[in-house]
């Protein structure tokens, strides 16, 4: 009687292409990976892939040729102030606190800051520890080391700091001073928007006439809690829209949102309390006079 011959077949495991490329090259997140399949980025088997969700197996050859970086170690942002622990800068307008992913490589805030700072807890967003918007300018603090970014990022989490800012609105607040104490909920037509609502989260501002001409306003806001839009929504609830602002007022009215964060008091490492400065745009005057 002849012995009994198994044939061994090679098992052929398959899996996404996304999930593949990571263990390829696991110095990319999948979300990054996945980004760069949609750019072209990626190919398969010398063709572009078309889709993260393709199935390929160990034997498939993958590659993977990520975008060039714009160069931003020239750009420059003006210091107000800086030590061995923190750095704070005036931001302009149209300056992103961080990248917004993979395939955004403008200059931002964390590039300048990464220039500065060891580790500071977060290589993707070295020394950032709270933001402003993209059109909001003005005074924005930075971690230079990661004990200082649990400092401060926990006093930002407190609301231990004090915040001002300067804004110009369309039309003039009925009352020179007043404190605005209203929720504020995500828009659900509009993911992308707040608005006042009576089931979000408590949203405080105090604001202050400070010179008016009849159309225009210059005004002085201090929010006491952190809400995503919270200035802007307030001001609109109240028909006072900030000036220049394209989602809750009339972009129009001015040639930039007129949103300006002038001071910040927050108590930085082996120092007391301090209260850091940018100066009011010259814009907001001229607005008002």
């Amino acid at each position: 009687m002849g012995k009994d011959v198994y044939l061994l077949t090679k098992v052929v495991t398959r899996t996404r292409l996304d999930q593949e490329v990571v263990s390829r090259y696991p110095e990319y997140s999948r979300s990054t990976v996945q980004k760069y399949i949609k750019a072209g980025y990626v190919t398969l088997n010398g063709v572009p892939a078309k889709s993260a969700k393709q199935e390929v197996t160990e034997n498939d050859d993958i590659g993977l040729v990520p975008p060039e970086k714009t160069d931003t170690s020239k750009e420059e942002l003006p210091i107000i102030y800086i030590d061995d622990n923190v750095i704070v800068v005036n931001k302009p307008v149209g300056v992103l606190t961080h990248s917004k992913g993979a395939l955004n490589d403008e200059f931002t805030v964390a590039d300048f800051f990464r220039r500065y700072t060891t580790n500071a807890l977060d290589t993707n967003r070295p020394g950032i520890v709270h933001r402003l918007d993209r059109d909001t300018s003005g005074v924005i603090i930075g971690a230079r080391n990661d004990e200082t970014a649990l400092l401060l990022k926990k006093q930002f989490a407190d609301r231990t700091t004090k915040k001002q800012y300067s804004a110009v609105v369309d039309g003039e607040p009925k009352l020179a001073k007043a404190l605005i104490d209203l929720p504020i909920g995500r828009n659900p037509s509009k993911p992308s928007q707040f608005r006042v609502d009576s089931k979000g989260k408590p949203a405080i501002t105090a604001y202050e006439v400070l010179a008016t001409n009849g159309e225009q306003s210059l005004v002085e806001l201090r929010p006491k809690t952190g809400r995503t839009h919270q200035l802007r929504v307030h001001m609109q609830y109240v028909n006072t829209p900030i000036a220049g602002d394209r989602v809750y007022g009339n972009e129009r009215s001015a040639s930039r949102l007129c949103l300006h964060a002038h001071s910040l008091e927050i108590t930085i490492p082996t120092s007391k309390r301090q209260t850091f400065t940018a100066p009011i745009p010259k814009l907001f005057q001229e607005m008002v006079s």
